[in-house]
């Protein structure tokens, strides 16, 4: 049965094989002996190698040990998972937030607690895994509405029994188009139909909005939105996620967000590197303006070379190849050329829409990216893409 499965994988070519790095993320890492630059990052600010960030990962770790023991309902809470989730509500404007090991974590265990059988789940279509899996345990009907289409959503909505517990679930930066949720018509349409709203802002933490708030401060609805998710491991260069909102909320995720209960504490080494980074976030406004600077660098030198391009908004870049078998050997040769940056095929998106997803940071310097264009031009033009 495997050997099956791997075959037909691999006509597909949908194969999936681990790279080996030997150094750390970064603009540069080292692959097989060599310095490739990396697009395939979500360190956006470049905190995951900070100093003060793997300081106080060592610091946290040196003190508290290596790992949390169990969950924290069982054997207790250390100090960094404490000062990390009241640095999360400051950050994010709330009462309160609690914190998870992963951002698959708090979807999976937060949404059927939100919802359950009975209920009724409409989903975007383009929502990440954690999100439909979440919707799927919580044993609520799922049906899922047109990527951010808000006739169809209003549809769906009209359509449902009166009174009926609903819940609307989106991303606020979708992960593999880079484009964002129309968040304010959605928190109207949540509103009108008296349903409730949950964002997964895993990719709009640290990089959407004036302060990295979000993409609800980049909307101005934080007021209207109250409760949303985001995770540690991206812009905040760490690992895990968090849920923040008003002090009610996350009481009752607590008693009753399986996946916290049941689950093994983050370690205190993340929690503290989290605790740094935020720090530095709020500190160091202008990684968001170099981050938001080379997105621009980037996204024009792909556009003039003639790129088809996902209708981003984000430092998400896809580069839209259609067939699996050419985007995989694209990915070939930019490694080939020195840059990584690999082929995103089906199931992670729709087939018929293979692409190379690009991603890029505050330090990637300005040679990077020329780099990486002349690299691209040349990927592109020896698999007939451009």
């Amino acid at each position: 049965m495997f050997e099956d499965y791997l075959e037909e994988l691999a006509a597909k070519h949908l194969t999936r094989r681990l790279l080996p790095l030997e150094s750390g993320t970064g603009p540069v890492v080292r692959i097989a002996g060599r310095d490739v630059l990396l697009f395939a990052s979500n360190d956006y600010l470049g905190l995951a190698g900070h100093p003060e960030v793997v300081a106080a990962a060592v610091h946290a770790t040196e003190t508290y040990g290596a790992g949390s023991g169990a969950a924290r309902l069982v054997s207790g809470s250390l100090p960094p998972h404490q000062q990390l989730e009241q640095a999360l509500a400051r950050f994010k404007g709330a009462a309160s937030a609690l914190t998870f090991g992963s951002g698959y974590l708090a979807n999976v265990g937060a949404i059927p607690a939100l919802i359950g059988r009975g209920g009724l789940i409409l989903a975007d279509r383009l929502c990440h895994a954690s999100l439909i899996d979440g919707s799927r345990l919580s044993g609520a009907d799922v049906r899922i509405y047109r990527h951010n289409d808000m006739e169809h959503l209003a549809a769906l909505l009209a359509k449902r029994r009166a009174g009926r517990r609903t819940l609307i679930v989106t991303d606020g930066v979708f992960s593999m188009d880079g484009d964002l949720a129309p968040l304010p018509e959605l928190a109207t349409l949540a509103h009108s139909y008296e349903a409730h709203l949950y964002v997964d802002d895993a990719h709009g933490t640290g990089v959407m909005g004036a302060h990295g708030r979000g993409t609800v401060e980049h909307y101005g609805v934080e007021a209207r939105i109250p409760l949303h998710m985001g995770t540690l491991g991206k812009a905040l260069g760490s690992s895990g996620a968090f849920i923040a909102g008003p002090d009610p909320s996350i009481q009752y995720l607590l008693h009753r967000c399986r996946s916290f209960m049941f689950g093994t504490a983050p370690t205190p080494g993340s929690a503290a590197a989290a605790v740094a980074a935020l720090q530095i976030v709020v500190r160091e406004p202008e990684r968001r303006r170099r981050l938001w600077d080379n997105r621009e660098r980037l996204c024009a030198g792909f556009r003039r070379l003639g790129f088809t391009l996902a209708p981003t908004a984000s430092p998400i870049i896809p580069i839209l190849i259609g067939r699996a078998e050419t985007a995989l050997r694209f990915a070939e040769q930019l490694l080939a050329n020195d840059i990584f940056a690999p082929a995103v095929r089906p199931p992670t998106v729709p087939a018929e829409t293979s692409r190379i997803r690009v991603t890029v940071t505050s330090e990637h310097a300005a040679a990077h990216i020329d780099q990486a264009l002349v690299a691209f031009e040349r990927a592109g033009q020896m698999t007939g893409v451009l």
